[in-house]
């Protein structure tokens, strides 16, 4: 059963990493080898006298922790986008030129991973880039960039990335000591690549246009909303230092 258990789970591994060449969501897979592999062990791999119930339980309740998590994130993401609160994010950004663009993108996409999580940053950056670019081929570089921008600023908060997430969730990084090692190497990653796209953006993009749908939140609600969503991910960390 062991044996069994090794074997499936570098198979789904495998189709988890080629995800974009068979065409199958990565999730399919994971939650194929969670089944699998749970009622292989629960069917003979687990020792008599340990209860498989209870060891399922255990991991699973530490999944639902990273779930409840990223659920209520992403609830509040929402709310804000909802209501307008990102359109304060589209004026800071705005500029012809798209080099100052570009660092503009940048940073402000390393500064919000590490307070909301680098994918929901991701996804909210990338909705304002198509707000304020319109060449398919600059669009591309500056999506790449607001991925490697999300990756670098989630790495070096608690909170940036499911995997600090994980870390932290289970006692095994602290919030202090996070930041303090890896926020030095996140920001040459960021800026080292930033400087690398750089060299490839020449011109000036057209002023942006702005459509805005009737019944949004005026401007004070907005950027209301916006610090309090916003606020409320930031002290997550602060929370659980207290």
């Amino acid at each position: 059963m062991v044996t069994a258990i090794v074997i499936f789970f570098i198979l789904g591994y495998l189709c988890i990493a080629l995800e974009s060449v068979l065409k199958i969501n990565k999730a399919v897979p994971a939650l194929l080898i969670c089944v699998v592999c749970w009622t292989l062990y629960a069917c003979g791999a687990a020792p008599d006298d340990v209860d498989t119930s209870s060891r399922l339980l255990h991991h699973l309740g530490e999944t639902c922790e990273i779930l409840f998590f990223l659920m209520g994130a992403m609830t509040i993401v929402e709310i804000v986008d909802a209501n307008g609160g990102f359109y304060f994010v589209q004026d800071v950004l705005s500029t012809r030129s798209k080099r100052a663009l570009l660092w503009r993108i940048t940073f402000m996409t390393f500064i919000l991973s590490a307070i909301l999580d680098n994918l929901t940053t991701s996804i909210v950056m990338v909705m304002v880039l198509r707000k304020l670019v319109a060449d398919p081929k600059d669009r591309m570089l500056f999506g790449g960039m607001i991925i490697i921008a999300a990756n670098a600023g989630g790495a070096f908060s608690p909170i940036g990335d499911v995997t600090t997430i994980m870390l932290w969730i289970k006692g095994m990084i602290s919030t202090g000591g996070v930041i303090s090692q890896l926020l030095a190497p996140s920001l040459i990653a960021v800026v080292v690549s930033a400087l690398c796209t750089s060299l490839y953006l020449k011109g000036e993009l057209q002023a942006p246009e702005r459509n805005e749908a009737p019944g949004k939140a005026n401007n004070p609600d907005r950027m209301l909303i916006l610090c309090v969503g916003v606020g409320g991910l930031v002290f997550v960390p602060i929370f659980r230092m207290l």
